[in-house]
């Protein structure tokens, strides 16, 4: 690994909201404290019978001796589903505007070192992208940049969530973490919700694969969520790059994390990622460490248990046979139409590269046909603006 870190990444950097860490001690403690490998079949059979599983049961969820009962927790977890749900599936689709990094992540495509071609839309591209997208019938986007606030700044995010307004009822952003202050004019512009992942809840590990630039300071990247909520967010997702670390410590941290914030913000719309490592340019090697579809099954299946009201996306990055599987049963979201680079989407040309590669390329309606064919209704509109 090349070494260039420059700076502690406990320590914050100038510039940064200074938040109140006890929801991240929490987690760090609890985290520690876990060790999956200690549960027996009894633990699971018990826990499947409580109601209100709480963190113990999470704990017994994710651990490898709840493998063998899948198929009960998926039962458990449909029922869970259509009970918080119904037979919805809302479908949404990212859109990158930008891949300009000043991070150095080694596992990622954007990295700032890593040769691709980097590009970034102007307002008329994004407006065109909008279009083209709108047209599949799609109210709902997600938009998306590398982490580079020089290239990308507050301001051009803003001015595109603004523009976004025009054509989706429901706008989230990806993009760096944010101030409080900063996160309320996106929110001002018309930004809904913000997904932040923190890669891997394991600050050592974490100190290993952020070598340089902002995100490396791991407490300012955890309290994202809760800045944004203070900027006035109306919903926030949490999640780990399943296969970066112990992906079942990581999967039981981001759980907590999302709980603790949810007791401390109940209003709050709570929602699950679990992306897994893919291939990207430059390092096509790039993939799961022994984090396979059974286990990404197994860590869906104990949020929906565990949290049954929050929201679980179903990434591009899983093949269309288990995004098939899994919607209705435990994700209630599902994107479609899906770019990894920068723009692209109907006759647009694309103008940067990708940051992973993608398993599922299905378009918006082959999406919409397969979930009809499988009984559920697919929701293009969550949300009406007034």
């Amino acid at each position: 690994m090349i070494k260039i870190r420059e700076t502690d990444h406990m320590e914050y950097m100038d510039g940064m909201d200074k938040t109140d860490h006890q929801i991240m001690s929490r987690v760090l403690e609890k985290t520690n404290k876990y060790d999956p490998s200690v549960f027996k079949s009894e633990d699971v059979r018990n826990v499947m019978f409580q109601e209100n599983i709480g963190i113990n049961g999470l704990k017994v969820l994710l651990s490898p001796a709840a493998q063998p009962y899948l198929e009960d927790m998926a039962f458990r977890a449909k029922q869970e589903t259509a009970k918080h749900f119904g037979n919805t599936v809302s479908m949404f689709t990212p859109l990158y505007i930008a891949n300009y990094c000043e991070n150095y992540c080694v596992y990622c495509g954007f990295n700032c070192s890593n040769k691709i071609n980097r590009g970034k839309l102007s307002m008329s591209e994004i407006e065109s992208e909008y279009r083209a997208i709108a047209e599949t019938g799609l109210r709902e986007i997600l938009l998306l940049t590398g982490e580079s606030k020089t290239a990308s700044p507050v301001s051009y995010i803003a001015d595109a969530v603004r523009l976004a307004k025009k054509y989706f009822s429901t706008i989230g952003i990806e993009v760096y973490p944010m101030n409080v202050d900063e996160y309320a004019a996106i929110k001002e512009a018309g930004a809904d919700f913000v997904s932040v992942y923190q890669e891997t809840y394991d600050p050592k590990r974490y100190e290993e694969v952020h070598l340089r630039g902002h995100k490396r300071v791991f407490p300012y990247r955890f309290n994202s969520q809760e800045r944004a909520i203070l900027g006035g967010m109306r919903g926030v997702s949490f999640g780990s790059l399943l296969g970066l670390g112990d992906f079942r410590k990581d999967a039981f941290s981001a759980g907590l994390h999302a709980y603790f914030i949810q007791q401390k913000y109940p209003w709050t719309e709570i929602s699950f990622s679990l992306p897994r490592l893919r291939p990207f340019i430059n390092n096509a090697g790039n993939n799961p460490n022994d984090v396979h579809e059974t286990q990404l099954l197994q860590v869906m299946l104990a949020y929906r248990i565990f949290m049954p009201f929050a929201g679980i996306t179903i990434s591009t990055r899983e093949r269309a046979g288990f995004r098939d599987n899994v919607v209705g049963l435990c994700a209630t979201k599902i994107s479609a139409g899906v770019k990894v680079g920068i723009g692209g989407h109907g006759n647009n040309e694309q103008k940067g590269d990708e940051q992973f590669e993608i398993s599922d390329s299905r378009s918006v309606d082959e999406v919409r046909k397969s979930l009809i064919e499988r009984g559920l209704q697919p929701v293009f509109t969550d949300y009406v603006r007034v």
